[in-house]
């Protein structure tokens, strides 16, 4: 016998989660990370133009960007530590004001001293570095965990935007400006990701799995505060933590083996195939382009995109960076190529994206800083040492070996971490599906 339907069913269920792109608070950490991600592209591209204008010689260059790459690395461990210790707003403030002051300092030593421009890039570096773990675990505390998905694909999306539309932007403005000018706009905008971000909640950060309160918060009781441990022992906690998720570890393995020889091994290939096999420089700008725009549509894509397994998706994202090393060592039209970089592009951030959304909701809270900097500190950390390896790689077993090995590697580790156990999803359970 057919019932009459309840009218209050439809009305009583929980409505579906607000845009983040509406919510003010996340709105300010995303202008704050997107200018600091604008300021950090750009240093390399402005340093860049004063060796074009003579004001800074080659080994000049290289020295002042290993010296910021130095200073990152240094500071990124720190900046866990501290990001858990106390207020990541305040890490995230002081450590860009650190950018922010060393930037004009790069300015005056242009030219002048070499020894003052290396000191001040290790400082920018190490403001760098210890911003980022901080803007992470801000990020969680900041968007509760039904959004974060979307949170992290619109961070990650600004970042790839300034990427694509930063060169022709930077040498617009190179037209009006001298390279001094220049330095001191980066320099303002690491003041911007310094005073713009608001304030995280700890009810955002109580979300996560075995969520415990948010380092920094007052105790329940009255009773005096345990003593706090030392550095060391602190990041070695961070360390313990990561051990506990096996798809983290997993993932950070799979993701280093790409950097560091995918990545790597694409970056050093690709200009000299583009001059060899092909006789342009067309095919460098539009693969490097492709890619871009490729990451562009895949933050596009898993802003929305839930799926069933989604740390078998992202490992198989991953997983398609070997296309490029593939696309390179066969003798294809120029369009393959094109087309293998952006594919890699939208496969990178598939994994990007729901990578750093598990980690915000997976990790302790009060140790996810220390956590994030052990991604960033290996990571980037690993990159230097694959580019370093590979040029003498190619000249004793030729590009085509080279490149071959990296595509089969890149292959090859993100399919065995996705079989390691909680790498399905990402997480000791299914993740929820929303919307």
């Amino acid at each position: 016998m057919a019932t009459t339907p309840t009218p209050t069913a439809a009305k009583t269920g929980t409505p579906p989660p607000r845009s983040v792109l509406r919510d003010p608070a996340f709105l300010r950490l995303w202008a704050g990370t997107t200018a600091s991600g604008l300021a950090t592209w750009a240093l390399p591209f402005v340093l860049g133009l004063a060796v074009l204008h003579r004001d800074l010689g080659a080994a000049g260059l290289g020295l002042v960007l290993a010296a910021r790459t130095l200073g990152f690395l240094a500071a990124v461990a720190v900046g866990g530590v501290l990001a858990d210790r106390h207020s990541r707003r305040a890490v995230v403030l002081w450590s860009a004001l650190a950018a922010a002051v060393a930037t004009p300092l790069i300015a005056a030593g242009l030219g002048r001293s070499l020894v003052l421009m290396t000191a001040a890039a290790a400082l920018a570096g190490a403001g760098q570095g210890a911003c980022r773990p901080a803007f992470q675990a801000l990020t969680a505390e900041t968007v509760e965990p039904g959004r974060r998905q979307q949170a992290n694909a619109a961070m990650t999306m600004a970042v790839r935007g300034s990427t694509l539309a930063g060169p022709a932007l930077t040498a617009l403005l190179a037209a009006f400006l001298d390279v001094g000018a220049l330095l001191l706009g980066i320099g303002l905008l690491w003041l911007a990701a310094a005073l713009i971000p608001g304030k995280g909640t700890a009810a955002a950060a109580a979300g996560a799995t075995g969520a415990e309160p948010a380092t920094g918060a007052e105790p329940a009781t009255g009773a005096e505060p345990a003593p706090r441990a030392g550095f060391r022992a602190e990041f070695l906690e961070g360390m313990r933590e990561a051990r506990r998720h096996p798809w983290f570890l997993a993932g950070l393995a799979a993701l280093v083996t790409v950097i560091a020889l995918g990545y790597s091994a694409t970056s050093v290939a690709l200009p000299l195939i583009s001059r060899d096999r092909y006789g342009t420089e067309w095919v460098l700008a539009a693969a490097v382009t492709a890619y871009t725009v490729g990451a562009l549509g895949g933050a596009l894509v898993i802003a929305r995109w839930r799926p069933r397994s989604p740390g078998w998706a992202a490992f198989a994202g991953l997983a398609a960076y070997g296309l490029a090393p593939l696309s390179l060592m066969l003798p294809v039209h120029p369009v393959v190529v094109v087309a293998a970089y952006a594919v890699a592009g939208i496969g990178i951030e598939l994994f990007n994206v729901p990578w750093f959304t598990a980690t915000q909701r997976e990790v302790a809270p009060d140790k996810l800083a220390r956590v994030s900097s052990l991604d960033f500190l290996v990571s980037y950390g690993l990159a230097p040492v694959g580019l370093a390896l590979i040029a003498p790689a190619i000249e004793a077993f030729g590009v085509t070996a080279v490149l071959g090995a990296c595509a089969g590697a890149c292959f090859l580790v993100p399919a065995a971490a996705a079989l390691v156990p909680t790498g399905r999803h990402f997480g000791r359970t299914s993740a929820p599906a929303t919307h």
